[in-house]
């Protein structure tokens, strides 16, 4: 299995660069070009496959709006200055088209929304106009709290669908840690159930990826406020999400998330 050209026959990482300063997690913002750059070519050499470019927050649970120039501004200022730098695939973490068709024509390769194609009718158009590979995140309203998973797949069997209906053939699905919020069951639980069932995504035959890094399920669970403080948090999740099936893990701490991944992996070829 492959995505953008990168093989998925050992679990992969794309590291997470953020160029909104309303991120939930202030320690992957970089506004400064050199040290944009520094921390993309780092993220490479310790192992990233992939590079994610966030312009926007879409965490869930803040107030992120923020005019659409600003964000083409952001994002295509990230993606001009990394592109010369590293050599692996580019994503555009966006929800507008766009976004995604200034970031793909400044150097970005893939396009990464969590509306799962559902938000800006123009998506999936721009992605398959510019041959683009899409990664889709299970996006919609819940309305059967008793079944996160296949919950879940419901939302992701629509954006398959409309995907697949413009032709766009490389796609990853993304099981939305973090965004699916119902009143019930609260959301850390929800998300646990999720990563605890991930290998039921394995039939749709996609690349999985999977988001944990630092996210607010992790503090509701270990009690740690500040995302700061998340990462021990944030590679036992990994671990698992690992071992349930996730080829692709996004991450803001690449270095020891590969060490988290090599582990996981390893152990998993021995269970029967």
């Amino acid at each position: 299995m492959k995505f953008a050209g990168v093989d998925l026959s050992e679990p992969r990482i794309m590291g997470v660069i953020n160029v909104s300063p309303e991120s939930f997690y202030k320690g992957s913002v970089r506004n400064d070009e050199e040290k944009l750059i520094e921390t993309a070519v780092k993220m490479v050499k310790d192992g990233a496959s992939f590079i994610d470019i966030g312009a926007k927050s879409t965490a869930p649970y803040l107030e992120t709006q923020i005019p659409v120039e600003e964000e083409v501004k952001r994002a295509v200022w990230a993606v001009k200055a990394i592109r010369d730098h590293v050599d692996v695939p580019i994503s555009i973490d966006t929800t507008n088209a766009r976004v995604a068709e200034e970031a793909l024509k400044a150097g970005a390769d893939i396009v990464n929304d969590v509306t799962g194609l559902k938000g800006d009718p123009r998506m999936a158009e721009i992605a398959k106009d510019h041959g683009a590979p899409v990664i889709v995140c299970a996006h919609g309203e819940v309305r059967n709290l008793s079944d996160p998973v296949h919950t879940v797949m419901d939302l992701l069997k629509e954006s398959l669908v409309i995907a697949e209906k413009h032709g766009i053939e490389e796609i990853a699905i993304d099981p939305a840690i973090g965004f699916l919020r119902p009143e019930w069951p609260p959301w850390y639980e929800w998300d646990s159930r999720v990563l605890a069932n991930l290998n039921v995504l394995k039939t749709f035959g996609r690349p999985i990826l999977v988001g944990v890094s630092r996210k607010s399920f992790i503090g509701a669970i270990t009690g740690r406020k500040d995302p700061a403080e998340r990462l021990a948090g944030s590679l036992s999740a990994t671990a698992i999400a690992v071992f349930n099936g996730a080829h692709i893990i996004r991450t803001h701490d690449v270095r020891e998330t590969l060490d988290t991944v090599k582990m996981a992996a390893f152990i998993k070829r021995f269970r029967p």
